[in-house]
């Protein structure tokens, strides 16, 4: 009895803040044959859902500057995206009186607070809200739980953070560097997109099967002594010495006259 293999699939992990909603979309155009899953995630576990097998890949975020790897030992990863960092501040709070830009040197004055210990960024948010303090936040983060009671300044010299794609590197394989190919924006006729190489390799005929079909078989060599025959008769005919003629009104000589 056959036992059918499980159907492949691809799970990505996203934090939050990230929309990977064109890759998805140019995803299924591409590779409909392999659903793939989007798994949320918090940041304090963005590398665990790779290390258990949860996700395939994972959208991660890390510090803008490249630093030690904290845990990243044997993951791939590409760098995406720098993230703007923003204050949100209850409304109406004397931070919203800056326009454009608020010097991070400006938060001294006030209660800034960590969204770990708030329980994330979400819940933090809330606390902000009340009117507890202020907390700093990338903005696509702050834009995602954006409130009513809520304003945002983006923050000069407060250092910014950035999103990656991150895989075990031992697991790579066709379907992950499709996935790789796609982020990076690289076309479906890619040669470098394992679809597209194996597209061209299915379209390459093998050269003993071009021209296919039967081969003339030579043409028998009495076969052209045949037409010989048949041509060259008649004119062997013609080319014959012409019979002797009686001539008209005479008899042969009778033998003893």
């Amino acid at each position: 009895m056959q036992i059918d293999e499980p159907r492949r699939t691809l799970t990505i992990g996203i934090v939050p803040g990230v929309m990977p909603d064109k890759w998805i979309h140019r995803w299924a155009d591409r590779m409909p044959d392999i659903p793939l899953h989007v798994l949320a995630c918090g940041e304090d576990e963005q590398l665990e859902v790779l290390r258990d097998g949860r996700a395939d890949m994972c959208f991660i975020r890390l510090p803008a500057e490249p630093g030690p790897e904290r845990g990243r030992e044997g993951l791939s990863l590409i760098p995406l995206y720098t993230e703007l960092p923003v204050v949100v501040a209850p409304k109406e709070h004397e931070l919203e009186l800056y326009d454009d830009e608020v010097p991070a040197a400006e938060l001294a004055a006030f209660t800034v607070l960590d969204p770990e210990q708030m329980g994330g960024a979400k819940s933090g948010v809330e606390v902000v809200a009340s009117g507890a303090g202020v907390m700093v936040l990338p903005m696509s983060v702050a834009r995602l739980y954006s409130r009513k009671d809520v304003i945002s300044r983006v923050v000069a010299g407060h250092p910014q953070t950035r999103i990656g794609l991150a895989w075990p590197a031992d697991r790579t394989d066709d379907v992950i560097e499709e996935f790789i190919g796609i982020v990076r924006g690289r076309t479906a006729n890619s040669s470098r997109q394992p679809s597209a190489r194996r597209d061209a390799g299915a379209k390459k005929e093998p050269k003993d099967a071009k021209g296919g079909g039967a081969k003339k078989e030579p043409k028998a060599a009495n076969e052209g002594g045949a037409k010989a025959a048949k041509g060259g008769g008649a004119k062997g005919a013609k080319g014959r010495a012409p019979q002797q003629r009686q001539s008209k009104g005479r008899r042969p000589r009778r033998p003893g006259r």
